[in-house]
C-alpha cells in the first residue's frame, strides 16, 4: 500500500519548504530521488527528471569545454532523446534506438553516424553522469 506518490506526498506535508513536484504524477523512477532525499544525498525532493536534467546540463558544458568542437545541433537532438529516454528507464541501451522517437529519427543506424562512432563511449558517460 506504500507508493512512491504517497511518499512523495508525506515528504511534501513535512518539508513542504524542500519538496517541488508534488502534484504530478510520480514514475517509478522518482523512487531513487525519494531514496537519495531520505539518505541526505539530495537537499530537496524534486522528480528524478528535474535530477536528470541538471546532471545533463553539466555534462553537456562540461563535455563541449573539453572538446576543440562544441556537440552540433543534430547531436544535441539526439543527445536529448536519450537524455529523456535515461530520466524514464534510468539507463539507455543500443536496443533502445528501436523504440519510437528514436527510432523515428533513424534509430541506432543513424545514431552512429551522427555521433562518428562515438555512440558507445557517450551512451556509457551518460548512463554513468546523469543517473549518479
Amino acid at each position: 500500500m506504500l507508493t512512491s506518490e504517497k511518499l512523495w506526498s508525506a515528504y511534501a506535508r513535512v518539508r513542504e519548504d524542500k519538496v517541488r513536484g508534488a502534484s504530478l504524477r510520480r514514475q517509478l523512477v522518482d523512487v531513487l530521488s525519494l531514496l537519495r532525499f531520505a539518505l541526505g544525498l539530495d537537499a530537496e525532493l524534486a522528480p528524478f527528471a528535474d535530477h536528470v536534467d541538471k546532471k545533463f546540463a553539466d555534462w553537456v558544458w562540461r563535455h563541449n569545454s573539453q572538446r576543440t568542437t562544441a556537440f552540433t545541433p543534430e547531436q544535441m537532438d539526439w543527445l536529448r532523446l536519450m537524455k529523456d529516454h535515461i530520466a524514464t528507464s534510468l539507463r539507455m541501451e543500443r536496443d533502445d534506438f528501436d523504440y519510437a522517437q528514436l527510432a523515428g529519427k533513424g534509430g541506432l543506424q543513424r545514431a552512429w553516424t551522427v555521433f562518428e562512432g562515438q555512440l558507445d563511449g557517450l551512451l556509457g558517460e551518460m548512463n554513468e553522469e546523469l543517473v549518479a
